[in-house]
Parts: C-alpha cells; sequence; structure tokens
C-alpha cells in the first residue's frame, strides 16, 4: 500500500483580496481514443496528414450516409472505465448535440448526454508532499471530435481541414472536487499516467490528442463544505469554462487568473457571467468566447441512426481479464520488492516504458542499486540530451550487466561510470569492454598494501598530520587511488590506509 495521507486542502487565500476565498475547479477532459479508425467510419485517424485526406461520407455529412459504430473504440472506453474504477454501463446511447460549426459538417455531433457509457470513478492525484486527493469521476461518455477552422493561411478567408472529424473522443468529466491550480495539473497528471498505462490514448497534449475544458469558480470558506452536504451547486459560485487547454502550465495560469478577475468582480459589487472563455497565454489572461450554454441550447435528442449501445457483462470481465498493472499498483510493488523510496518509485513509474526498463534491469542484481543507476546516470544523461527511453543507446541487459560487474567487485563506483560512458557513446559488452580495456579492480590486497606504503613513505609530514587529524586520511586513500589508476578497491584501500596510520 502506497503511504499517503488523505488531505482536505486548505482554503486558497488569494493574495491581494479584502476576503479570502476558496477556489472550486471540475474538468472535462477530452482524450482521443487510440483507434486507428474514426468512431463511426473507416477513414485512419493519423496525425499530420494532407488536409481532408483523412474524411469519410459519413464524417463529411453527405446525404444519405449512416454511422457505424466502431466496437474497438466501445473496448477502450470500457478498459479506460476500468483502470478509473468506474461502474460500467451495460446499456447506453448516443444523442446528437445540435450546433452550427463550419468544421461541423453534420451540423451535430453524436454524443451521450443521458447515457453515458461509463458512470461514477475516481483517481488518486498525489500531491508530491505525501498528501493526496481523491477526484471524483462523474461519467465517461464517448463522442465524436470537430474538424479544425484555420484563420492564419489567408488574410481574407478560413480555412477548414475535417481530418479530425469524427474521431472517437473520451470525455471524462470530474465533479468539482479540484482545489487549486497545482492540483488541477496534477490531476491532468495523473489521468494521462493512467490513460498511457491502459494504451487507450497516448496523451499527446501538443497534438491535442488530451486537452481540457476547466470549470472555475470562487467561493466564501465554508461554503464547499454546504455543497459536500446538500450537493447544492449553488454553494459554489458561478462558474466560468476555460476551453480547450493542452497545457498543464498554461492550465494553473489560466486557473490563477480567472480566480483573481472573478474574485476582483466579486469584492467590487458585480457579478459573474456564466461563460465560456478562452485563454491567452502571450497575455497571460482569459476573455470571453460566448455565453455558456446549457443542455436544452443544443436541442439534444437521442440519435435516430443508432440503436441503444447494449454490452455484456462476460466481454466487459473479459477486458479486465487483459488490464495492466496500473501505476499506483506497480509504484507499491516496486517499494515493497525493492525497498525503493517514494520518490524513486514514483520517478521510475511516471511512465510505462520506464518501469518496464528498470524492472528489466532489476532482475540482474539489488534493485536499489539498478533504481539509483536508472534514475541517476541513465535518466539523467537522456534528460541532458532531450531523449526519453525509447531512445536510449544503452539496453536494460547492459546496464544491468555494468550492476553485475559492480556487485561482484569486478569494477568499483568510479571505473562503472567510465565503463557506462563507453557503453553509452560506443556499445558493447560491458565484461568484454572491462577485461580488453584493463578496467578490472584490484582486489588483491598485497598490491594495494604496497601501493599505501609508497604513498606512506613518499609523504612522511602528512602521515605526522593524519596520525593528528584521522580526517587527513582521506588524502592517502585519493593518492592511492590515483596511483592504482581508480582501480584499487575503495574498501580495502580505507582500511589499509587506517590499519597504517594507526598501526
Amino acid at each position: 500500500m502506497l503511504d499517503l495521507t488523505y488531505d482536505t486542502p486548505k482554503p486558497k487565500v488569494i493574495a491581494g483580496a479584502k476576503h479570502d476565498w476558496e477556489l472550486v475547479i471540475g474538468m472535462e477532459v477530452h482524450a482521443q481514443v487510440s483507434s486507428k479508425a474514426k468512431l463511426f467510419s473507416g477513414a485512419s485517424t493519423q496525425f499530420g496528414a494532407e488536409p481532408n485526406s483523412n474524411v469519410a461520407f459519413v464524417d463529411a455529412g453527405m446525404p444519405g450516409m449512416l454511422p457505424v459504430i466502431n466496437e474497438g473504440c466501445v473496448a477502450l472506453a470500457v478498459k479506460t472505465g476500468l483502470g478509473l474504477k468506474a461502474q460500467i454501463n451495460l446499456r447506453s446511447a448516443f444523442d446528437r448535440k445540435n450546433y452550427f460549426y463550419p468544421d461541423l459538417p453534420q451540423g451535430y455531433q453524436i454524443s451521450q448526454l443521458y447515457h453515458p457509457i461509463v458512470g461514477e470513478g475516481e483517481v488518486l492525484v498525489e500531491m508530491g508532499d505525501g498528501t493526496a486527493r481523491m477526484v471524483r469521476i462523474e461519467r465517461i461518455h464517448l463522442e465524436q471530435d470537430a474538424g479544425k477552422s484555420i484563420h492564419d493561411m489567408d488574410p481574407a478567408m478560413s480555412f477548414v481541414d475535417l481530418n479530425r472529424t469524427g474521431v472517437a473522443l473520451m470525455e471524462i468529466v470530474s465533479r468539482p472536487d479540484i482545489r487549486g491550480p497545482e492540483e488541477a495539473a496534477a490531476y491532468i497528471a495523473k489521468l494521462r499516467q493512467i490513460l498511457r498505462y491502459l494504451g487507450t490514448c497516448d496523451g499527446n497534449m501538443q497534438n491535442g490528442n488530451l486537452r481540457a475544458d476547466v470549470n472555475v469558480s470562487v467561493c466564501r470558506p465554508g461554503q464547499y463544505e454546504k455543497y459536500q452536504e446538500t450537493q447544492d451547486f449553488s454553494h459554489l459560485g458561478t462558474r466560468c469554462e476555460i476551453k480547450n487547454m493542452n497545457s498543464m502550465r498554461f492550465i494553473q495560469q489560466a486557473i490563477e487568473y480567472e480566480a483573481r478577475r472573478q474574485i476582483t468582480i466579486l469584492e467590487s459589487g458585480g457579478s459573474i457571467d456564466q461563460e465560456t472563455r478562452l485563454y491567452d497565454p502571450d497575455k497571460g489572461e482569459t476573455r470571453s468566447m460566448r455565453s455558456k450554454e446549457e443542455a436544452h441550447d443544443y436541442r439534444y435528442f437521442p440519435d435516430p441512426d443508432l440503436l441503444p449501445l447494449e454490452i455484456e457483462q462476460a466481454w466487459v470481465d473479459e477486458i479486465a481479464s487483459d488490464m495492466p498493472e496500473l501505476p499506483d499498483e506497480k509504484k507499491a510493488r516496486f517499494i515493497s520488492d525493492f525497498s525503493l523510496s517514494d520518490y524513486d518509485a514514483s520517478v521510475l513509474t511516471a511512465e510505462a516504458e520506464n518501469a518496464a526498463y528498470f524492472e528489466e534491469v532489476a532482475t540482474h542484481g539489488d534493485g536499489k542499486l539498478a533504481a539509483n543507476w536508472v534514475i541517476n546516470e541513465l535518466f539523467g544523461r537522456l534528460k541532458k540530451e532531450d531523449h526519453d527511453i525509447t531512445e536510449t543507446p544503452v539496453s536494460p541487459a547492459q546496464l544491468g550487466a555494468i550492476i553485475e560487474l559492480i556487485a561482484k567487485g569486478d569494477i568499483s563506483g568510479k571505473i562503472a561510470k567510465d565503463l557506462f560512458e563507453i557503453v553509452y557513446t560506443e556499445g558493447g559488452d560491458p565484461a568484454q569492454i572491462v577485461e580488453e580495456r584493463g578496467m578490472k579492480q584490484v582486489t588483491d590486497t598485497s598490491a594495494i598494501e604496497a601501493a599505501v606504503d609508497q604513498v606512506i613513505a613518499d609523504n612522511p609530514a602528512q602521515v605526522e598530520k593524519a596520525k593528528e587529524n584521522p580526517k587527513l586520511a582521506g588524502w592517502f586513500v585519493g593518492q592511492v587511488m590515483k596511483a592504482t589508476g581508480g582501480k584499487a578497491n575503495p574498501k580495502a584501500v580505507n582500511e589499509i590506509v587506517a590499519k597504517k596510520l594507526n598501526g
């Protein structure tokens, strides 16, 4: 089990405000399903394709074209629900959300308002200080993405790319349980991590494959507790939605700005208009986009072209039986099996690929030693070169071999770092490199003793000082290591130096 303290955040005090205010945040995360085909057509979902090249007739809203559900997308939505410990609804249904926009050829979006495929779930969000928050998931529904309007290619006209039209999205709707900008970013990061472990969304925020609509409101201390007791949203204040956020840093900045904006209005006697806003990262501020629509504004009604979606429990059970080990479970196991710190286990499980790499290295020896080398040497070097684990030139077997050589006493820690550099830049078998380049550690105590005797004989004045101040013994150790080219066993050197100086 993870050693975490579940904590209710204290009211966030906004600097410069007359009163204390609490932030209340709910998020609607749009995660693109990792499917090669769209939700209701066989058109490709390839990113970066030529504009309007991945468009089927049904995506383009051609008359008479009927949608056909993609079973693979449904399976991935179910898998996501299971990963979030959510209720899977065996019966769900699709609705039409009617609105006009140039990049929505059908004139409506197929979504799930009344009967979503996934019900209530939860996400455990760790805050990095030993505390954690449980953010409740209200629902997950499947829906189509819209296309993309392009306004910066011509000064007099706009262009439309329909490649994204019809791409399957999972909209993951949270309860208003998030209480600050940092927690909002941590929630997105944790959700992204889970989705990537599950393989249901690649989480690429830069490409728009994971983006969030952030609902922000402020209320006076005590009002959130009243909401929890009554489930009456009026206690939370009027919310504004910040649309299409695809950066954790910008999400934090937008929430900070929006909270200050709302507080300024309220403290000057004004009221908050419920609306949709956009965040301008260049100016660091949100701006009004449109008044916030309600469900009746979209004229939702059941999609007449799609029957209710009915799935069998046996199929859900089959998906559940093939679930991967999720981040929290893997982190707890790493702490237990390898005696790792919470921090080290968090770093190693941040990405599924990182965790798999470490586990393979750990089969070669001590888990804690493997963790130190993976985190400090390998990850450090990769980060310096702006690479990730998928681009590492050092295989798990090679790093594991280096750790084996350390454990056997064939090489010291210093030699190991030199060896790692050779393997990283040149490749090769670590054991063979040690033999061919004469890097093996000197463990012959008679040879080490001879080197110690020579250093002592050459430095009589330093010997007298060391006898008066035992801390100076380290100088002799350094000289012996230098004389042996760093190959002497450090432990043996320390023991022999201490014996000679105190003898």
